[in-house]
């Protein structure tokens, strides 16, 4: 007897693209049905077809294949999303065998060193957008392995946007320059974004992650990365331990605010990317610290969320991060277009000891990033170019195909054969084999209702945060609504927020001046406190320190020698380095009489490219500075932008000029005496003074 159409579950829209619980009624009646691009009717655009609620997706659905397929085509030869990247070579080394959690050779001896291929991105923006936008950021590691090729492609946020990977092609769209205007670009502060973001409950979460300081990293060295899926690892015995992937940068993990973001694409649109190069080229090589989060199906179940729902974290107060080793990374690339452009990712790369989870965002990008790969990249063939070719021993049947390299000589290309007993043969000790997990269920275009709350963890993510970090979400908020044209997108986000927290959606209704006006949204499940996790907050567990981080000396014509050769000796002392800015790049004359080059001319180097500065004129030099805007600007701006300052007794004027009173706050400092060097360099260790911030905004 043939079984009822499956009725979706209660935390699936019908009514709109929402995903989960709230409806909102469509304006001016019955809109037309949805079709494929064979004109067949779809019923249901929000859910992938699976075996059950929490089932694998199947290959049968032909309505993501089609999606997926066209929106991977959008775009050739550029990525349609993560387009603007950087990246290095390095290398993988576990500090132990992981024996007992993985089967994964490059886990297994600690004396053994994995080659790796890093590329950061940013994910909205075109190849030639800049590199500090507001925006998530691509962390995709190819590790190169004695077993083939495994890609872990993540994110520097732990969270998504969308629970599905169906959803993908009308998130991007949304998030893209307008189709019919070509603009904004690199931008989610328009109207088809929030319009899209109000009406998916699911995206909450990350909206938080997005609109804070996370979105901003100060550099790709200081940011972390994540895998966001849950995945398998399966030891030798066939034990299986559930995973999710952290990369913690040895440097910390801190950001720029918004004002000094916008400032620095000004100045240098390559900020981010010169980072990194410059810091390999001096031998400052950047490292990450990769752990899991190791947890069994048993406490999985017990856990008041879905781990297989990548709208949500799992708080590292409840499972801490097992530390497996380090990634450094120590060369640049030889050709920017040969290795970081043709780079080909795929998250369904991976190696035996590892397996995928039932994610049906995972599922859904173990399709795509094939499938995008074959466009971009001319066919099949792709994994032939230099970088994206495995280290180890690659033997199969495959042949032929455009743009072939390999020469395989003999007759033979298929298996099983009995002509050459020498070809490669299937290896059951050595080879991958999927964790046979049971699956049983209808097929459903569904959500589990486990999925349903998409509002506890972003309030408990904006309860964990400091002060200042919750000042910023909602200054992002303000600002992004803002531009907003459409009020009633305004208002619907405005009512989103109300259901994460009531403070911020009234600090950021009172910035719009919009207050009162949030609509009233019912949740599938009203938000839970949670207990606020410290490990959320960047700051909160940011170790002090100025290790790696950029420091500007301000300088003119008789500037100090010994001044000049103190800052050196100290910054060098904590691992950062130290440029030098005077008014021409030509260089300055020292007040012994040396002719020393300059690292850049002032109004090619605005103080917003630098974590922490000097201003040293000599007295004469500072009546020149006196009438430069750039100067004055120089000074101002690293204040607002909460910087730490040290002045010499010249430079008073240039500071008053600016707006700055001398020891205005601890951040800044007096070069007098044998300790003001010192209290400058503890004061940038705390990388900003936030107490200054409530007095210059």
């Amino acid at each position: 007897m043939a079984k009822k159409p499956q009725k979706p579950a209660s935390n699936d829209i019908t009514q709109t693209t929402g995903n989960a619980g709230e409806t909102h009624q469509r304006a001016g009646g019955q809109a037309e049905y949805l079709t494929t691009d064979q004109g067949i009717p779809i019923a249901d655009n929000q859910n992938s077809l699976k075996i059950g609620e929490r089932g694998p997706v199947l290959l049968e659905d032909f309505v993501l294949r089609e999606k997926i397929t066209n929106f991977d085509h959008e775009r050739i030869p550029e990525r349609v999303v993560h387009a603007r990247g950087f990246g290095a070579h390095g290398y993988f080394q576990p500090n132990k065998s992981h024996a007992k959690l993985t089967r994964a050779a490059l886990f297994q001896d600690p004396s053994v060193r994995t080659p790796v291929f890093v590329r950061f991105s940013t994910v909205a923006g075109s190849e030639g957008s800049p590199d500090l936008a507001r925006d998530v950021r691509g962390f995709a590691v190819k590790f190169y392995t004695q077993e083939g090729n495994w890609d872990l492609v993540g994110n520097n946020i732990p969270v998504f946007f969308i629970q599905d990977a169906i959803k993908f092609p009308d998130l991007i769209h949304a998030v893209k320059p307008e189709p019919d205007r070509g603009f904004p670009q690199a931008a989610s502060a328009h109207d088809t974004f929030w319009d899209f973001a109000s009406l998916t409950p699911e995206s909450t979460h990350m909206l938080m992650w997005a609109m804070s300081d996370r979105a901003i990293p100060r550099s790709y060295r200081m940011m972390e990365g994540f895998g966001v899926h849950t995945f398998r690892m399966i030891n030798a015995k066939g034990a299986v331990t559930l995973v999710k992937f952290h990369w913690r940068p040895k440097l910390g993990t801190v950001s720029l605010i918004w004002d000094e973001a916008v400032k620095v694409n000004g100045a240098d649109i390559d900020f981010h990317r010169r980072d990194l190069w410059e810091a390999i080229q001096n031998g400052d090589y950047p490292e990450w610290e990769l752990s899991v989060q190791a947890f069994t199906e048993e406490q999985a179940a017990r856990f008041d969320f879905d781990v297989l729902d990548p709208t949500k974290i799992i708080p590292e107060e409840v499972v801490p991060l097992t530390p497996l080793g380090t990634m450094v990374l120590d060369r640049t690339v030889d050709n920017f277009f040969a290795e970081t452009e043709q780079v080909a990712f795929c998250p369904a790369n991976i190696v035996p000891g590892i397996d995928f989870s039932n994610d049906p965002l995972l599922q859904g990008r173990l399709f795509s990033y094939l499938d995008t790969q074959l466009s971009r990249l001319g066919g099949p063939n792709f994994h032939e170019l230099p970088i994206n070719a495995a280290k180890c021993p690659v033997r199969n049947q495959q042949r032929d195909g455009h743009m072939r390299t390999t020469l395989q000589p003999g007759r033979i290309a298929y298996e099983p054969n009995s002509l050459d007993p020498a070809q490669a043969r299937e290896s059951v000790e050595r080879g991958f084999v999927s964790f046979p997990a049971a699956e049983a269920g209808d097929k459903m275009r569904i959500r589990p209702e486990a999925f349903a709350d998409h509002y506890s963890q972003a309030r408990q993510f904006y309860k964990s945060l400091l002060p200042h970090e919750q000042r910023h979400i909602a200054g992002a908020f303000a600002f992004e609504l803002g531009k907003c044209e459409v009020i009633a997108v305004r208002t619907r986000m405005l009512g989103r927020l109300m259901l994460v927290d009531r403070e911020l959606a009234e600090n950021v209704a009172s910035a719009l001046g919009m207050e009162g006006m949030a609509d009233k949204l019912k949740p599938a499940v009203p938000a839970k406190d949670l207990q606020p996790s410290p490990a959320l907050s960047q700051y909160a567990k940011a170790a002090k320190s100025i290790e790696g981080r950029k420091l500007a000396v301000l300088v003119t014509d008789g500037a100090d020698d010994k001044l000049l050769a103190s800052i050196r000796k100290a910054a060098k002392a904590e691992g950062a380095m130290v440029v030098v800015v005077a008014p021409k790049v030509g260089g300055f004359k020292t007040a012994g009489g040396d002719r020393m080059p300059a690292d850049f001319a002032l109004n090619a180097a605005p103080s917003c490219l630098f974590d922490a500065v000097v201003v040293a004129p000599s007295e004469a030099g500072v009546e020149m500075l006196l009438k430069t805007a750039a100067a004055v600007d120089w000074v101002r701006d690293a204040f607002g932008h909460l910087k730490a300052i040290a002045y010499t007794e010249a430079a008073g004027p240039l500071l008053a000029a600016a707006g700055v009173e001398p020891e205005a706050d601890v951040g800044v400092v007096p070069l007098k005496g044998r300790d003001g060097l010192q209290k400058w360099i503890t004061a940038a260790k705390g990388h900003r003074l936030w107490d200054r911030e409530p007095m210059v905004r």
